[in-house]
């Protein structure tokens, strides 16, 4: 064995020897404090009140009621006039307020896994109403059931649960009869069958109505795929070969699209890409002693992949018309196909590999016209999954279509005829999606962030607007970030909103002037914060340069005292597909609240290269995910630490997973004279070992020299300070080989770190409770505990 792997042997398993440094605690005594935090968490759902409420509406929407929490055993039912605002609280024998209170639960398939949720405290009545003894129980989140003893024929008992628990019913030979998940504002789960239950298939889904589009037409000649070519037979039963010289590499499919007039078609063709396969090893099955290699398709950057080519077929005459393919010559996905109602026309949208160009496409078969209804380039990248919505509004020849053309994401329509554009939304803030087309009124309902400047620009609100971008109509207000619940006949919604440092409230509003008709609940957290729960500090200060505003947060522990000087550490996750930081209220910020509450001060906060603000902003990332916002937020801590002298910038540690695992190693590679420890779990160290679509989409293709830049296993040599690896050996979404190759990396520069592979563990293996432990207790030994001056 060289001497590299002893090094590597030596830094994964000798962990206590490094508990030598002055920071360190005595194992007992962080066991003691992980225990006190871990469980710090527990009932804070259950001091606050008026916090959720469940609508059940009356009559198409025209009168809501509700049961809500008030205290810790005690509710109200709640009547409220939708037409005229007036909210009344029921008497506890009003017959409303009795059906509220029995209300059932919604029953779950038994043909299908049964997962529940982890919400606040509630409670759930369990009925018997058959003729035998029946156990009670509670179906654990891996499956497992277990006894909460039983109940006799005619007997009921208020079981204590928390929202989204699943309970059941079990006879003796341990059937499953019957599940359901707990409601948040009590309910009852009353059992009458000794037959197990079936849930019918769809029941309880509802679907947002579509679009109309027109139906594909019956084609005048019945086309079959054969050995991958397409074969054309008549009435009379003769056949006639549409293509020929079909390969196993380039092939038609059966994707093809008749025109409503029957006389056309296109048919997709397929040139079959490289198909990568990743293995992994399952070093300990729960179901054999020999470990099991499991292989996956996994396409990754610079990767061949398949390519799909539009063909044009006359169905009179049984002919291929030639097409000028040069408009969409380098696919990486070709998509959203759609026929005009008369048929003159076909209309795809193509994304170009690189992601730098974005097309509708529109085939004209009179005349044979190739040619683009929308031409989108980017010098960078066009963020296609988020950025990129589209819909056809055939019956009126136009489309809806989303684009960052202008510096900022916004709606436009399109003329399908000319291309001419018309802005529906426009100015210095973004849409952040469509939640709504009414095609009768010509009007979209979309969600918004940044229009107003008193407010976070990462706040969500809500807006109507018509398709020609007039009867602009806000929709929220409150400063904080909304959710809608709309009523069934659409003239009202409820407005959920709040923010980090403000408990949630509830609005009925008026759909056609988005006016507050009354103010239904505002969450009473009062027990909580006279309890000494923290709350987090939003904070704001200038980027890398001077001018953008960068927005993020502060948590500091229960305890906390200004006289004392705090390490602080930083969750990180700059993935550029989203913005992260935390803007709506909680009473728990998962492992950024245990960490607090294990003496240091924890921030989050979003720099340049994520997304939500403007395309400039987005812009830093491309071609450069290394750089990962740092410049901005190292700013924004030297800034809040100048005014905040309880926060120790000479002890500063960072965290994060997937993306983050990345960020967070970078730290130490790019900034080390900043930060002093990082833990990296499961990250994409090198882009190149990563899954293709995420990594393409900001780094570009063909692959450069920018993707050694932004690897972490290129740059480890440049690694300084205190370094923990983790990554789950069964991780599907992140190739764990890129934490071991990182690791390698390490080994062969000579670099120390530590590195904990956990069995049987996928994505986000950090997460797990002994790997979250494992974290925390790191992070304490290398930065230490609060100090007095």
């Amino acid at each position: 064995m060289n001497g590299h792997f002893l090094r590597l042997a030596f830094a994964i398993t000798v962990v206590a020897a490094a508990a030598a440094s002055p920071a360190a605690e005595p194992s007992v005594d962080f066991d003691a404090a992980w225990h006190r935090v871990t469980s710090h968490d527990a009932g804070a759902e259950g001091r606050v009140f008026r916090q959720r409420i469940e609508p059940r509406w009356i009559d198409d929407g025209a009168v809501l009621v509700y049961r809500v929490r008030t205290g810790v055993s005690t509710h109200e039912a709640v009547r409220v006039d939708c037409r005229s605002g007036e909210r009344r609280v029921l008497a506890p024998d009003e017959p409303l307020a009795v059906e509220l209170r029995s209300a059932k639960v919604r029953r779950l398939r038994l043909d299908r896994p049964l997962r529940g949720g982890n919400g606040p405290e509630t409670s759930i009545r369990l009925e018997n109403a058959t003729t035998e003894d029946l156990k009670t129980v509670w179906v654990e989140g891996s499956g497992e059931r277990r006894s909460y003893g039983e109940l006799a024929p005619g007997a009921f008992r208020d079981q204590h649960t928390f929202a989204g628990h699943v309970w059941g019913f079990e006879r003796s030979d341990g059937t499953l009869l019957a599940a359901a998940a707990a409601d948040l504002g009590g309910s009852t789960f009353r059992i009458e069958s000794l037959e197990p239950d079936v849930v019918p298939s769809g029941a309880g889904e509802q679907r947002r109505p579509r679009a109309t589009e027109p139906d594909a037409g019956t084609p005048r000649a019945e086309v079959i795929l054969r050995d991958g070519d397409l074969v054309a037979k008549r009435a009379d039963g003769t056949e006639q070969p549409l293509t020929s010289g079909a390969t196993n590499d380039f092939h038609f499919t059966d994707e093809r699209f008749v025109s409503p007039d029957g006389r056309w078609m296109i048919a997709l063709k397929v040139r079959e890409g490289g198909h990568r396969k990743v293995m992994i090893v399952e070093s300990t099955p729960k179901d054999q002693q020999q470990p099991r290699v499991i292989e996956f398709r996994y396409d990754k950057p610079g990767d061949r992949i398949d390519e799909r080519f539009p063909h044009l077929f006359d169905l009179d005459t049984l002919a291929e018309v030639p097409l000028d393919e040069s408009l969409f010559a380098t696919p990486w996905e070709i998509s959203d196909f759609l026929w005009l109602p008369d048929s003159s026309a076909f209309l795809f949208r193509y994304n170009e590999r690189g992601h730098q160009t974005m097309r509708i496409v529109k085939i004209d078969v009179a005349t044979r016209r190739v040619s683009a209804v929308v031409d989108e380039q980017s010098p960078t990248f066009i963020d296609w999954v988020n950025r990129a919505w589209l819909r056809y509004l055939p019956a009126e020849g136009k489309l809806l279509w989303s684009s960052e053309r202008s510096g900022w994401h916004h709606l436009y329509s399109i003329d399908i005829a000319t291309g001419s554009a018309t802005p529906i939304t426009a100015g210095k803030w973004v849409v952040r999606g469509v939640e709504e087309v009414d095609e009768e009124s010509r009007s979209v309902v979309v969600r918004l962030s940044g229009r107003d400047p008193a407010q976070s620009p990462y706040h969500v609100h809500f807006t109507r607007v018509n398709f020609d971008g007039s009867a602009f109509t806000m929709l929220t207000e409150g400063d904080g970030t909304h959710e809608l619940t709309w009523a069934p006949d659409g003239q009202t919604y409820i407005d959920h909103w709040s923010r980090v440092d403000l408990p949630p409230r509830h609005e009925l509003r008026r759909a056609a002037d988005g006016a507050k008709l009354c103010d239904l609940e505002t969450a009473d957290d009062s027990a909580l914060v006279a309890a000494g729960w923290p709350q987090p500090e939003r904070f704001v200060a200038k980027g890398r340069d001077g001018i953008t505003d960068i927005h993020g947060i502060i948590l500091r522990p229960s305890d906390f005292d200004p006289a004392r000087r705090y390490p602080v550490i930083e969750n990180v996750y700059a993935g550029p597909q989203d913005s992260h930081t935390p803007v709506a209220w909680r009473t728990s910020y998962g492992s950024m609240s245990q960490l607090a509450e294990l003496g240091f001060v924890v921030v989050q906060a979003d720099g340049m290269g994520t997304a939500n603000r403007s395309k400039a902003f987005h812009d830093v990332c491309h071609k450069n995910l290394g750089d990962a916002g740092f410049p901005d937020r190292i700013a924004w801590l030297r800034a809040a630490a100048a005014t905040r002298p309880w926060m120790d910038l000479s002890r500063v540690g960072i965290y994060g997973g997937s993306a983050g695992g990345q960020n967070a190693m970078r730290a130490l590679i790019a900034h080390h004279d900043f930060y002093d420890a990082a833990v990296a779990d499961c990250g994409c160290h090198d882009n190149r070992m990563d899954k293709i679509w995420w990594n393409e989409q900001w780094m570009g293709w063909p692959l450069d020299a920018s993707w050694d830049e932004a690897s972490n296993s290129v740059q480890a040599h440049r690694l300084e300070g205190k370094l923990l690896l983790v990554v789950g050996e069964l991780d599907q979404n992140v190739d764990p080989a890129s934490t071991l190759q990182v690791a390698a990396a390490l080994v062969k520069a000579g670099k120390d770190f530590e590195l904990l592979v956990m069995p049987g563990t996928g994505h986000g293996a950090a997460e797990t409770p002994y790997a979250s432990r494992r974290r925390a207790e790191f992070l304490r030994r290398q930065l230490g505990s609060p100090t007095t001056p």
